[in-house]
């Protein structure tokens, strides 16, 4: 990845650039789907005050985001978005890298995510590092949600 990364956390008034780099990213989805991915739909003034939201930037420009959602046991990412400007730069690695060493340091060993089966991409993804296909179970509107799951070492 060349340029200058910056990772810092959305607020309030990050909303909007959230949701409209959410929206770019998973725009690629909907022709498969037949419609909006969850994300695409969420409430991002919600989700910037309820979720922790790491924004990453390189040379200045938000590029990509990780949403988390500490639960009792682990952490759970709700939603992982590069904007297609920046794909394929290593990015999405650097914040589930980001997302993975958050875990630890809250002294959780296990991480969780969840996407649509149809996203093989983003399986291959994560499948490739280290994540585990733990279950898949039917969503409205005829997709199926396939949840993940990595164990986690301190100091990895």
């Amino acid at each position: 990845m060349s340029g200058r990364l910056e990772l810092r956390r959305a607020g309030a008034a990050d909303a909007a650039a959230v949701r409209d780099l959410t929206r770019e990213a998973y725009a690629k989805w909907v022709p498969l789907i037949g419609r909006e991915p969850k994300p695409m739909t969420a409430d991002y003034t919600k989700a910037v005050r309820r979720h922790v939201i790491d924004m990453i930037y390189v040379d200045g420009e938000l590029a990509g985001l990780i949403e988390i959602i500490p639960e009792s046991d682990h952490l759970l990412i709700e939603n992982l978005a590069v904007s297609p400007r920046f794909q394929a730069r290593g990015l999405g690695e650097h914040l589930l890298e980001h997302a993975e060493a958050l875990t630890v340091s809250r002294g959780h060993d296990v991480i969780r995510l969840y996407t649509n089966k149809l996203f093989e991409a983003n399986i291959a993804f994560y499948l490739k590092r280290g994540y585990r296909l733990d279950r898949e179970e039917p969503f409205p509107g005829g997709s199926i949600v396939v949840h993940m799951s990595k164990r986690l070492q301190p100091g990895s």
